[in-house]
């Protein structure tokens, strides 16, 4: 897609817009449109660089992450009844796994839905147009390569229009006042498992770091999308939602010394800044959650022979090594 920005100045006394208007080149236009454009996952990223983390990039985040929380009054009335907002949740999830978006996208989506949700406090007559136009928005502000509004529109089986897509997208900048860069618990987890390599240092040096890192970031990152689905955790903030889902990463691959996990858990919470308790109950509750997910799906299609399901023991968390999101 091309992009064009229209901002005329000022001093000209003439009208400033800064719409980016969407301009489908001859390519896209002669695709079909009646399946999902699946894209690669190979995308230029940037090297992480250590100078932007540490203590003081968790520390401002920890002060802007209340700014984006939704209000009460919504969380109330969603936890009360649920099933609609979390059906929106899977399926903005189910979309962004299917074309292959960046981790970011998802989180920030559900965010956008949440707090377009808890402003307006009414459903649109298309909430799956509302949930596509906050996948849109998150897939511009975080992909080189963004969803495009027809791949969107054809997940939802066409019952929206691009023209409609791109309407609402007008209504969620406008109703949000175009805040929409906002912290996810994505943002926390590369500063927590950097900072948590350091403590890992001392004690041991012959285990592959690079490996381990990758395993409790995905694992991490799966957690944490299973909260945003879940209506239970609507409101956490998101530095909690992402130290009690390394937490659990790292009691789950089940290699780790319980002296150990502790000294981890007091270290997850001191940087994000709440009780030891209080970290000690989230994790506890994602890992219900997580037994939750995995007895539904048992439950909802047979069983092959050779497959074995490891019976659950009281206060063993559950294996994630063998488990498949």
């Amino acid at each position: 897609m091309v992009f064009t920005q229209r901002a005329l100045e000022m001093d000209r006394g003439e009208c400033v817009s800064l719409w980016c208007e969407e301009v489908e080149d001859e390519q896209s236009q002669t695709e079909p449109q009646n399946q999902l454009q699946i894209r690669g996952p190979a995308q230029l990223r940037a090297a992480w660089d250590p100078i932007v983390s540490g203590h003081r990039v968790i520390q401002r985040l920890l002060h802007v992450e209340e700014r984006y929380l939704p209000s009460t009054l919504y969380i109330t009335l969603i936890q009360r009844d649920p099933e609609r907002r979390e059906e929106l949740a899977k399926w903005a999830l189910e979309v962004c796994c299917e074309c292959g978006c960046d981790e970011a996208v998802f989180p920030l989506s559900v965010s956008l839905l949440d707090r377009f949700l808890s402003d307006s406090l009414s459903v649109p007559v298309s909430p799956y147009c509302l949930a596509a136009g906050c996948i849109l928005i998150a897939s511009k502000l975080t992909e080189c390569e963004n969803v495009t509004a027809d791949t969107l529109c054809a997940a939802a089986e066409y019952s929206f229009q691009p023209s409609n897509l791109r309407e609402m997208e007008r209504v969620i900048l406008a109703t949000l006042r175009w805040d929409t860069a906002a912290v996810t618990p994505q943002d926390f987890l590369p500063h927590f498992l950097a900072l948590l390599q350091e403590e890992r240092r001392d004690g041991d040096n012959r285990e592959s770091e690079g490996n381990l890192l990758s395993t409790l970031r995905r694992h991490s990152d799966t957690l944490a999308a299973m909260c945003a689905c879940d209506s239970r955790f609507l409101g956490a903030p998101p530095s909690l939602v992402a130290a009690a889902s390394l937490n659990c990463a790292l009691r789950g691959l089940g290699n780790r010394s319980p002296t150990h996990l502790a000294a981890m858990g007091e270290a997850l919470a001191e940087l994000c800044q709440t009780d030891l308790a209080v970290l000690q109950c989230y994790s506890e509750m994602i890992e219900y959650a997580l037994r939750q997910r995995l007895r539904s799906g048992l439950q909802q299609g047979p069983m092959e022979k050779d497959e074995e399901v490891e019976t659950e023991r009281p206060g063993t968390p559950t294996d994630m090594r063998e488990i498949d999101f």
